[in-house]
């Protein structure tokens, strides 16, 4: 399969890349700079020159492949409602170049659902409200092209999708810790967190390529729920810092703008995401990680 990647040379594109060529497709990654063309280049991977604020060029690209996996997001938090609205722009132009293909669609998504006091399913809807909207809303999107001739499926990655050059969210909390001194969580630090090694998460990507149905959601989650106040132990003994739970005013000042995901309780299962696939994790879990190679 001619499979069209965006976020090609990212954290995630990079090894959904070595998933994909070593099940037999042929990469073109979008690549918006000249370095992210040589890069993909030397991997051997055929780079198309782009952007994913070019709605249109996205289609081109879209329609020229047997199938799409989309990856790029902006992570610039400072910036994150406008992020949510360039993804919503290039989803919609992919899904109505695929429409009544019936090629593959895979979009990435986070765990938005909300569902208090349980872990949410893959049967959960995304939360299209407030700041969850911002990968809810693309989400919604690319699923509601299944009727209209689209194999669109979501892939709902965790906070800390982990490996040694990066860990997702758990990376903002260890660089606040280094900043501040201080590796912190908030309340009882009971909240939690699920988590995937990146290279689980990129085998997962090309099974729902390959296999996925129309309008599925997959929960890239090898761990259920990994609280808070573990994460931020394990930071602390690596890190050599103290550690310690703040109250509601003390995180606003500690963490700023991540306080609203550092208290955030999270929990999901992969339960039907492994079952309908097939999929097994079998890298590492996230503690481990941080106690291994992960910091310095």
């Amino acid at each position: 399969m001619r499979v069209f990647l965006t976020g090609a040379t990212g954290f995630m594109g990079s090894v959904i890349i070595e998933e994909l060529r070593a099940g037999g497709h042929e990469v073109v990654g979008l690549a918006r700079s000249d370095a992210a063309a040589a890069t993909l280049a030397g991997w051997g991977v055929e780079a198309r020159r782009g952007d994913v604020a070019d709605p249109e060029g996205l289609a081109e690209a879209a329609r020229a492949s047997d199938g799409v996996i989309h990856c790029a997001f902006g992570h610039d938090f400072t910036k994150y409602f406008e992020a949510g609205e360039a993804d919503l722009r290039a989803v919609g132009a992919m899904a109505e170049a695929l429409a009544g293909s019936g090629k593959p669609f895979v979009v990435t998504s986070g765990l938005t659902a909300h569902t208090p006091g349980r872990p949410s399913t893959e049967t959960d809807p995304a939360d299209v409200e407030g700041m969850t909207a911002v990968r809810g809303r693309p989400e919604a999107l690319a699923l509601s092209f299944s009727k209209k001739g689209v194999r669109s499926v979501v892939v709902r990655l965790p906070p800390s999708v982990h490996d040694a050059p990066g860990q997702g969210l758990v990376s903002l909390l260890i660089q606040q810790a280094r900043q501040t001194g201080l590796s912190a969580y908030v309340g009882e630090g009971a909240n939690r967190w699920p988590a995937v090694h990146r290279r689980d998460a990129a085998r997962l990507f090309r099974l729902g390529l390959e296999r996925g149905e129309p309008g599925q959601r997959l929960h890239a989650v090898a761990e259920e729920g990994v609280t808070v106040r573990s994460i931020a132990e394990g930071i602390g003994r690596k890190l050599g810092l103290p550690v310690r739970g703040l109250d509601t005013e003390e995180a606003a000042a500690h963490f700023g703008f991540q306080a609203f995901f550092a208290g955030n309780d999270l929990p999901a299962s992969s339960a039907l995401t492994r079952e309908s696939l097939g999929w097994a994790p079998t890298q590492h879990g996230l503690l481990a990680g941080l106690a291994g190679d992960y910091l310095p």
